[in-house]
């Protein structure tokens, strides 16, 4: 009786989980963009890149600012140098102590030190031009964070308009479905009256399975369609999304509308050329010298944490790497050509942008067109279903015939819906190519 009990449990559990995955949500377009922009991992992705460039370039700050370092040392030696410096570190000499026998075998001697340096970067050019590069780098991280954003948004439309289109290819098929369920029934009276044979029967039939078998696959581009919206959204529930507003027409102007070059991603790749060429120029800095200040405080004891004698110093020092094994320009050159890359890669994209935009343009020309064929088509192809419809009903036409303009019509619906899509879609994709 238990495992009775306990099976019944488990199919109830199933049972209510599935239809959990199966919960129908209404969702509007703006209430998916609200989530995008809060959940979404690409974007958030994106935000930790920007900070990581952020943390570069507060790296560079190294160029301006003091490096100050803290140490406490102790040792206990025997080594005659080393005592002696300590003693005299210490301000703790005697005359004993120059005594030659003592100098030369030093009884064990314990030295405390506290040091505090400070080394102060004063001229160092090619650190200059690393700062400058990697403060590009951030801008950059910046803009192409941006655009991500814009990115999404158009992927948001995009996904969105996807549902609508999977919603209207449902809404289509079962009317298509009522529609040869009635034919059906209709055939099958004229069978019984004796007006239409066993085959014309079956082809009615066959018709139905068909139509149930393309409503399956749109069920499940409804399923698919919610399933993308929750991964952009970061949402991991089995729902499916139902869309607040109804697949229409969008109106769209393209007057000028161009390709800027104030685009974030074209502005990032600027950025990203100008922070070569400061990596070039750094390289070429190397080559000469580099002044820094230090200093340092001292304090002396042959106690720990102690220090009754102290001192100072300071100074500063010239430095220049003469050769370095040709390394420098070796590395110079590699920079250099990185950095022609980069202009060149720029102008390329560019080219690539303005290519893709007049191509957008054309796909939308074609698309308005084909809107405007596809919506007579419809009107003519419902006309022509219900006169044979009726001359059916009169025994006057085949079933074949009727059959045939039905699949028309369905087909002229769904063409219809998918157009819709392209064309909305396609001006959806050129505001993205042309936002600023």
């Amino acid at each position: 009786m238990k495992k009775i009990v306990k099976s019944i449990l488990i199919i109830v559990l199933l049972f209510s989980k599935q239809l959990a995955a199966q919960e129908i949500i209404s969702i509007g377009k703006s209430e998916v963009l609200s989530k995008i922009f809060d959940k979404n991992l690409s974007l958030k992705i994106s935000k930790e890149s920007f900070h990581a460039a952020k943390a570069d370039y507060k790296q560079t700050n190294a160029v301006f600012l003091p490096n100050i370092t803290a140490s406490h040392t102790g040792i206990s030696t025997t080594n005659p140098l080393m005592a002696f410096g300590s003693k005299l570190n210490q301000g703790i000499l005697t005359q004993n102590d120059f005594n030659p026998t003592l100098l030369n075998n030093p009884v064990q001697t314990q030295n405390f030190a506290t040091v505090i340096k400070v080394e102060q970067p004063l001229i160092n050019l090619d650190g200059f031009y690393q700062r400058k590069a990697a403060k590009s780098k951030m801008d950059a991280m910046s803009l192409q964070s941006q655009r991500t954003e814009d990115y999404l948004y158009f992927e948001v439309e995009k996904a969105y308009m996807q549902l609508q289109l999977a919603y209207k290819g449902e809404q289509v098929l079962e009317k298509a479905l009522q529609t040869a369920n009635e034919n059906k029934k209709l055939a099958a009276n004229s069978f019984q009256q004796g007006y239409l044979q066993r085959a014309d029967v079956l082809n009615v039939e066959v018709r139905v399975t068909e139509i149930k078998n393309q409503l399956q696959t749109a069920k499940s581009n409804v399923q698919n369609a919610s399933n993308y919206l929750s991964f952009l959204m970061n949402d991991e529930r089995y729902v499916v999304y139902k869309p607040s507003d109804s697949l229409m027409v969008s109106n769209f102007s393209m007057d000028n509308k161009t390709i800027s070059e104030n685009r974030s991603d074209i502005k990032a790749m600027q950025l990203s050329t100008k922070a070569y060429e400061a990596i070039n120029k750094a390289d070429k800095m190397s080559f000469l010298p580099r002044l820094n200040a230090f200093g340092s405080y001292e304090m002396y004891d042959n106690t720990v944490f102690q220090g009754n004698a102290s001192g100072y110093l300071i100074g500063a020092q010239l430095s220049w790497d003469i050769f370095k094994g040709s390394k420098r320009f070796g590395k110079a050159q590699k920079s250099k050509a990185e950095f022609e890359k980069s202009k060149l890669a720029y102008n390329q994209y560019v080219s690539q942008s303005n290519l893709e935009f007049n191509k957008v343009q054309r796909q939308l020309i074609d698309a308005k067109n084909k809107l405007e064929l596809t919506a007579l088509a419809v009107q003519q192809s419902k006309e022509s279903l219900r006169i044979r419809k009726n001359r059916f009903k009169e025994g006057l036409e085949k079933t074949s015939d009727l059959l045939q303009v039905e699949t028309q019509y369905l087909q002229k619906q769904l063409e219809y819906y998918q157009t819709v899509f392209e064309y909305n879609y396609t001006q959806k994709y050129l505001e993205f190519l042309t936002k600023e």
